[in-house]
């Protein structure tokens, strides 16, 4: 695992290269190099889990409704009990990417592995309480008679492969930390075209129906896992690492994670609360509004490796006690982050007519989408900052900074949302408190916190 710290403060020209960042003509040069070199593979990798379930859903239809329904209340069971953990890849990106910037390559694997210990025992805990527990789950999400056996099937074969799913979300972290989203990219890869494969043998060839697609991508999970655990042991024994569990690093990882849960239950909750507004609008506009979510969703992976990349570069840069270069490439990145948006913005404008016609045939639907879909694109600029801000204090390990951040944005947003319907308002009015007032409130918030200095904390560990 040398070639992944291979851009990290090492003595270059007898100077830290992390220092001057930013400063003369080549410095924004430089960032913008890093910058794309952790964030387009790191796109490739963000997009797999939804083609993984894209994959299922392809298969799955074709054995029948009451199946493919099944799979639609499991596979949202699974996402969201996956997702929810989603600090196992955030927080140790920022950790490892700590100790990276401090030249202390074994201490970074040495983080890398307490996190991984960690998604282990989180994994078998969400796995054994799932699996006696999926019947009632899929009831309690409305599945139909006909559909819930097969998603209790699907939701009980996935729960074995969750140990395997948060493995891979820490390993991915400690790879990016590493300064590596390359690696991630293939595996991501590699996973998605056996998940498919595996699938069309398990489900059409030998006949499993639905519980063949589940062990195909519980299957496929595993590899992924395997494969990011060979590449962090193979490190660990290069540098003498221990790979025996330490409590008190693992307890460390956990407390380190705690902020970045409350913030990820936090915007889960926005998204439930839009959504269960957006039912009370009728079946028309709810059509319109999964759409709607479906196209910003898409949007959000684009942004989101941004924010991956600002995390390893500022985790890396306070590491190396750089805080001019990470003052540097915060401004940067959020450049990057305005123009993306602004870029991404004007694409979903000129394509917004044709949206539609991809998703439904209904004219009511399509005539709901079009307004809804520019409200999306004219606050994509605002939306770009945001993800990006996140990555940065997230790379700063300001954790507990962005959990309070969301008490003000689920404060402003809640009793907004909920007087869309009461003052006769539609999608588009509830789009607006969306994307407009909720990710204006979070900018606000995070835009103070980061054009302070209080996330600027130097050294292998944020006191």
């Amino acid at each position: 695992m040398t070639r992944p710290v291979a851009g990290t403060s090492q003595v270059r020209g007898g100077r830290r290269s992390g220092h001057r960042d930013g400063a003369g003509a080549h410095g924004p040069r430089r960032h913008d190099r890093e910058i794309l070199a952790l964030a387009l593979p790191a796109f490739g990798a963000l997009v797999a889990e939804p083609l993984f379930v894209m994959a299922d859903s392809a298969m799955v239809g074709h054995l029948g409704t009451p199946q493919l329904a099944g799979l639609g209340v499991a596979a949202a069971l699974l996402t969201a009990g996956v997702n929810i953990f989603v600090f196992l890849a955030y927080a140790t990106t920022a950790t490892v990417a700590r100790r990276v910037g401090a030249g202390d390559l074994p201490a970074a694997i040495r983080q890398g592995l307490d996190g991984i210990w960690l998604a282990l025992l989180i994994g078998l805990a969400v796995g054994a309480a799932l699996i006696p527990a999926a019947p009632a789950l899929v009831e309690a999400f409305g599945a139909s008679p006909t559909a819930a056996p097969h998603g209790v099937t699907y939701l009980r074969i996935s729960a074995l492969g969750i140990p395997p799913m948060l493995i891979v979300l820490a390993a991915t972290g400690v790879l990016r930390g590493l300064q590596n989203t390359r690696v991630t990219l293939y595996v991501s890869i590699g996973g998605f075209t056996a998940n498919a494969a595996l699938n069309a043998l398990l489900i059409h060839v030998l006949g499993w129906g639905i519980a063949g697609s589940a062990w195909g991508t519980v299957a496929a999970q595993t590899g992924m896992a395997a494969v990011y655990l060979l590449l962090v042991v193979r490190g660990a024994r290069r540098h003498r690492t221990s790979l025996r569990p330490d409590p008190a690093g693992i307890r460390d990882c956990a407390r380190a994670g705690v902020p970045l849960l409350v913030r990820t239950l936090s915007l889960r909750a926005v998204l439930l609360l839009a959504t269960a507004v957006a039912a009370r609008l009728g079946d028309t506009a709810m059509a319109a509004h999964q759409v709607t979510l479906t196209v910003w969703m898409l949007l959000v992976f684009a942004l989101d490796a941004l924010a991956i990349a600002g995390q390893a570069v500022i985790g890396r840069h306070l590491g190396a006690g750089d805080a001019e270069g990470a003052r540097a490439a915060c401004r940067r990145m959020v450049r990057w982050g305005a123009v993306s948006g602004l870029v991404l913005g004007a694409l979903l404008a000129l394509t917004s007519p044709f949206v539609p016609l991809l998703f439904t045939d209904d004219p009511q639907v399509r005539e709901q989408l079009l307004p809804v879909l520019l409200i999306v694109a004219v606050t994509q600029p605002v939306s770009g900052v945001v993800f990006v801000l996140d990555g940065v204090l997230m790379g700063a390990g300001d954790g507990p900074y962005l959990a309070r951040a969301m008490l003000p944005t689920l404060a402003v947003f809640a009793p907004a949302a909920l007087l869309v319907p009461e003052l006769g308002g539609g999608l588009a009015a509830l789009w607006w408190v969306f994307a407009g007032l909720m990710m204006s409130v979070r900018w606000l918030t995070l835009w103070l916190r980061a054009r302070g200095g209080r996330w600027i904390v130097t050294g292998a560990v944020r006191a």
